[in-house]
């Protein structure tokens, strides 16, 4: 004779199932682990912004200044302009209205961008202080993509090693005699150094002067993590 089970009772074996489960989908010896290896270089990839404004008692006009200030700085940019290592296109370019008191339009005022990058870092100085018409607004450097790939096949071959140092180093501790690797994930990431102050600082005058902007590049960080699970074997 069978008796009906009672919730608590279903609700018990149901319980007891899914532990069992758990304890089947993650067999003794499973150890997670983790390693990183990071290398820093010079960052060889700068990038210029320039921008001027105009204001005005009408649109067009302010336009008209604006694009002519641009096309101006273009001419100058093209003349050097080199694909990989001097590489110009036009930024921000807004124009809009300025209220007086009542809410009344009473004049316009606009900005324009011209952002130049690329590894010829001292072409780009030099480029800066020929420009005329816009002055620089931001300077700002990084790794480029072609230096980044190179670094990291490198940084990621070691991070595995000190992976898999340590994956061998756990299993002779715990008395094991080797390891199997269950799931592996390696993530890489860059990071900037040390900031160069003296770039806000000097960006203005060197512009105004005629004068080359004067270059000096900071240090980024790639690192590499490999993060996984490990079956230590006897």
């Amino acid at each position: 004779m069978r008796f009906p089970r009672s919730p608590l009772m279903a609700a018990a074996l149901a319980a007891a199932a899914l532990s069992a489960q758990a304890a089947e989908a993650v067999p003794a010896g499973v150890v997670n682990l983790s390693s990183t290896a990071s290398v820093e270089v010079v960052q060889d990839l700068m990038s210029l912004t320039l921008s001027t404004t105009r204001e005005g008692a009408d649109a067009a006009s302010v336009q008209a200044a604006l694009k002519q200030a641009l096309d101006a700085a273009l001419a100058e940019a093209r003349k050097v302009q080199k694909p990989g290592q001097i590489d110009v296109q036009t930024g921000n370019f807004s124009l809009y209205p300025r209220n007086n008191a009542k809410g009344q339009i009473n004049g316009w005022q606009g900005s324009a961008e011209l952002r130049i990058e690329g590894r010829d870092m001292q072409a780009i100085g030099q480029l800066s202080g020929r420009i005329q018409t816009l002055v620089i607004s931001n300077v700002s450097y990084a790794i480029s993509p072609q230096q980044r790939d190179t670094v990291e096949a490198a940084v990621t071959a070691d991070a595995i090693k000190r992976f898999r140092q340590r994956a061998d180093d756990v299993a002779k501790q715990f008395g094991y005699s080797g390891y199997a690797v269950r799931e592996v994930n390696v993530q890489s990431d860059e990071s900037a150094g040390q900031p160069v102050p003296m770039m806000r600082m000097r960006v203005a005058s060197a512009a105004m002067a005629d004068a080359a902007l004067p270059v000096e590049p900071g240090k980024g960080r790639v690192s590499v993590t490999v993060n996984g699970s490990v079956q230590l074997t006897k």
